[in-house]
């Protein structure tokens, strides 16, 4: 049975907001894990699960906080393992169970936090999930986080190429804002450009999450004690959705490798970029060689050098660059199992970067006994 994942132990940085795991094996092939966190609490969070039998991979872009992301973290895998035992596999319908059951649960759960802590009704996550089994490949999103597979070319393509296999449900996309605009013909304007960018009811840019159920669910943008903390939202019917888009498809001899990222990498780095990174440079270590490029990208738009970025604070550091999750997928399908002898386990990066560096520091000195457990990063099997 799936346990909960449990953090892995990863490796310190220069960058006190960095983490990563060069690389570790899975079913048919390798991966590599990194993150750099720039809000004050870290709102990305990610987990890969491996067995002999199959890989599953997460990224979860929070909002509004770091609630949801982290109790999507702890929910959904166990809930994929569940329904595809019920069903004898992994499966599309599996898949979009258990997105739904992890949402019916976070907004069991806000329902019962609203009296102390309203403003976990605004709360939300993008989730990105990836599957391998049997061969299949399953992609499974809600909002816009990327999965980009790098691939060799068929004939008349490039040698290489970036097959970008997620939707971002983002309304930056024109059609996302028609997708948007069609299902609301009689709340307009449901789309508003705002800010300097174009959002939902003026408020929020993705179409599809975990949580934000205070634009899902009318009792509670409507809740007096919501409307303490947030403003009351017109609107005639939910303007949120955690329907995900899903893709399958078998995985070929010609399939290299599969980038899972948070949006933080895909806003400084294009699909083509970041597959060339990978094809060019060594395994270990290839997912912080990617957070490190778009860190660079982020650097010149701001006009600093990039080892002054790596001084800014949590919080602070928001203002250069979002979150960065990335995990990079090797697929070598050349071998049966590229790990034979591999148990199944699940790992997570830590719950919070800089709570996890601090730790590090001092139990290096020697001051502390005890660490923050929330924070450590350690694996289970």
């Amino acid at each position: 049975m799936l346990r909960s994942c449990f953090r892995c132990f990863g490796m310190r940085n220069g960058d006190g907001l960095l983490w990563q795991m060069d690389l570790k094996p899975h079913a048919s092939g390798e991966f590599s894990i990194a993150v750099v966190q720039a809000n004050s609490s870290l709102e990305d969070q990610s987990q890969v699960f491996t067995s002999p039998s199959a890989t599953y991979v997460g990224v979860y872009d929070g909002h509004g906080g770091p609630e949801a992301s982290r109790f999507v973290n702890r929910h959904l895998f166990p809930y994929l393992h569940k329904f595809s035992t019920e069903q004898g596999g992994l499966s599309v319908d599996v898949i979009k169970k258990a997105f739904n059951a992890t949402e019916e649960d976070f907004t069991r759960l806000v329902k019962r936090s609203l009296p102390i802590k309203p403003q976990i009704a605004s709360v939300g996550s993008c989730c990105l999930v990836g599957a391998i089994a049997n061969g299949e490949l399953f992609v499974a999103n809600l909002g816009d986080s990327r999965a980009v597979l790098g691939r060799r070319g068929f004939d008349g393509e490039k040698s290489l190429v970036a097959e970008r296999l997620s939707t971002d449900h983002n309304v930056s996309y024109e059609e996302v804002r028609r997708e948007v605009e069609a299902l609301h013909p009689d709340d307009s304007p449901i789309v508003v450009f705002c800010r300097g960018v174009w959002r939902i009811k003026g408020i929020i840019q993705v179409s599809r999450s975990i949580g934000d159920v205070y634009l899902k669910k009318p009792e509670f943008h409507r809740d007096p004690i919501f409307l303490q903390y947030g403003n009351y939202v017109p609107m005639k019917r939910p303007v949120l959705s955690a329907e995900p888009s899903i893709v399958t498809r078998k995985l070929r001899p010609q399939d290299l490798f599969l980038i899972f990222a948070s949006d933080g990498l895909w806003e400084h780095l294009n699909d083509d970029a970041a597959v060339q990174i990978v094809s060019k440079y060594p395994r270990a270590g290839i997912a912080k060689r990617l957070v490190a490029a778009a860190l660079q990208e982020a650097a010149k738009k701001r006009e600093v050098r990039y080892r002054d970025i790596k001084k800014i604070e949590r919080g602070v550091r928001r203002h250069f660059h979002d979150d960065i999750t990335v995990i990079v997928i090797y697929l070598d399908q050349h071998k049966s199992s590229s790990y034979p002898n591999h148990k199944a386990g699940c790992i997570s990066a830590p719950v919070d970067i800089f709570s996890y560096n601090s730790d590090e520091a001092v139990e290096s000195s020697g001051d502390k006994i005890f660490p923050n457990e929330e924070s450590r990063s350690r694996v289970a099997y």
